[in-house]
């Protein structure tokens, strides 16, 4: 089920309404009952999984609650390792098989097919079941959490069942904290006017990132990375400048959407995103870009591996560890290892070369507050980060390096004066809808950059023009949204991880 179908706009304030009238004795099951349809309207079969991976982690939580963290006994130490690491091994091996068993199998292949040995064939297709990359960091998340003895382990398994498939936030998060979400379910949500009209406004804002801006693009951006070879020069820079804005209006607009549907009923989820466009280096970008598996791989791998205690070479060291395995994580593909290896590199690179940038600023005495050196700063690290991305979108390395080549095979500026624009994938009316459209959300994110939130600012006007604004907010959404049989209705980008 969609967030952008007419189902979930039918499904949610159902189950809205039935949540705020029903005894709070009931809510948290009826919580559970909802978010296991939500998701088996995708493949019922799957949410075995769900449950599986749930089962197993709330009784590991049990078992190492059980053995204090304080216990001198060596022998019980050991079996609290032992359980979490049986936990941690069953849960990522469902993991490894649906989402890189083919993955492996193919790459073996090729090894087998050069040495001439017979190849391995699966005698069943592998389905990715949608949001398992997502409910089972959560889950080994608080796995993690109840052995370190930052969290006491929940024993109610209606309230952690819930907590782990809680369905705004199950198939694409945020990757919620069991310290930030879990006690939320036993606090008395009562139903709040003006909670739920900052909740709806939160989600018009998401569903104007995906059916405004991200279902229109991709268009442009499919038609051109599809078929590399019939475009070059800037035709193919405005696909991946576009492809920039899709993939970020597309999962924000996801988190929007779930953020504002759980405030309605009461329940906080974190921020995913904080104006990431805006960041002045890339270190900045990944404090601001998909906020929750950010954190989640600084607290539960790289201070681990011993962030950056032990010296620069450990703590590059270090950042390698987390960015490769982040891109691993997105996607069972080179281009995603080369995509979490560029990423990584740019901050070790920037590491490293940051002293002698210092001594470079104070020899030429570089104003850093200046708007222009902020300016080129956020420039600048939107080209790295969007160069990253064409290893992102790209099908397979061997397109993504012909892409590359021919972005820079031709210097064409005149597709600007004539007509060709409008041949990329979209009209010349599309294509100036989503213009107007990513302005508006480059004005919306800078307001937040600068510490404004839009919502505050409406709330301070008058009557009649809040609710001029809201009405017209929603007109546009109808009127300009893609939707109808001439489209597809796009499901968001972040389901495939």
């Amino acid at each position: 089920m969609l967030f952008n179908s007419i189902e979930f706009l039918i499904f949610f304030p159902i189950v809205v309404l039935l949540y705020f009238i029903m005894p709070k004795r009931f809510r948290q099951f009826y919580l559970l009952i909802c978010s296991y349809y939500f998701y088996m309207c995708w493949n019922a079969k799957y949410a075995i999984l769900l449950f599986f991976s749930t089962f197993v982690t709330y009784i590991i939580g049990l078992l190492v609650g059980i053995i204090s963290k304080e216990e001198t006994d060596r022998k019980k130490l050991f079996l609290r390792k032992v359980f979490v690491g049986f936990g941690f091994t069953l849960n990522l091996s469902i993991l490894f098989f649906f989402k890189y068993m083919d993955f492996l199998i193919s790459n073996l292949n090729i090894a087998l097919g050069n040495m001439g040995a017979p190849l391995i064939h699966i005698p069943f297709d592998i389905v990715l079941p949608v949001g398992i990359s997502f409910y089972i960091f959560q889950a080994l998340g608080y796995t993690i959490d109840v052995y370190r003895g930052d969290l006491k382990a929940e024993k109610n398994l209606i309230k952690y069942a819930v907590f782990v498939s809680f369905f705004p936030q199950l198939v694409a998060g945020p990757i919620e904290r069991s310290a930030n979400l879990l006690n939320q379910f036993d606090e008395t949500h009562k139903f709040d006017f003006e909670r739920a009209k900052n909740g709806i406004l939160l989600m018009l804002w998401g569903f104007f990132q995906k059916v405004i801006i991200a279902d229109r693009i991709t268009m442009l951006v499919d038609n051109i990375y599809n078929h590399p070879q019939y475009y070059e020069g800037f035709a193919i820079a405005i696909a991946t400048v576009f492809f920039a804005f899709q993939v970020y209006c597309d999962f924000a607009g996801y988190t929007n959407i779930a953020r504002g549907a759980s405030q309605i009923m009461g329940f906080r989820l974190i921020n995913n995103f904080d104006s990431p466009y805006f960041a002045r280096s890339v270190v900045e970008f990944w404090r601001r870009w998909h906020i929750s598996l950010s954190t989640w791989f600084r607290d539960y791998l790289y201070f681990p591996l011993g962030g950056s205690r032990n010296g620069n070479k450990k703590s590059c060291r270090n950042i390698m560890i987390v960015f490769l395995v982040s891109g691993i994580w997105h996607g069972a593909s080179w281009t995603f290892v080369i995509w979490g290896a560029l990423n990584g590199l740019y901050q070790v690179f920037g590491k490293i070369v940051a002293p002698v940038r210092k001594k470079v600023y104070q020899k030429f005495n570089v104003n850093e507050d200046a708007f222009s050196h902020k300016l080129m700063q956020t420039i600048f690290t939107f080209c790295l980060v969007d160069f990253a991305w064409i290893f992102f979108r790209a099908q397979d390395l061997k397109t993504a390096f012909l892409i590359i080549e021919r972005m820079f095979i031709s210097f064409n500026p005149w597709i600007f004066f004539d007509e060709t624009l409008w041949q990329l994938g979209l009209t010349q009316q599309e294509f100036m809808i989503g213009i107007l459209a990513i302005i508006v959300l480059l004005v919306v994110d800078y307001w937040h950059y600068k510490g404004k939130q839009l919502r505050q600012i409406l709330s301070q006007q008058g009557i009649w023009f809040r609710w001029s604004c809201y009405i017209s907010a929603i007109f546009i959404i109808l009127i300009f949204g893609i939707y109808g049989p001439g489209f597809d209705a796009n499901q968001f980008i972040y389901f495939q991880f």
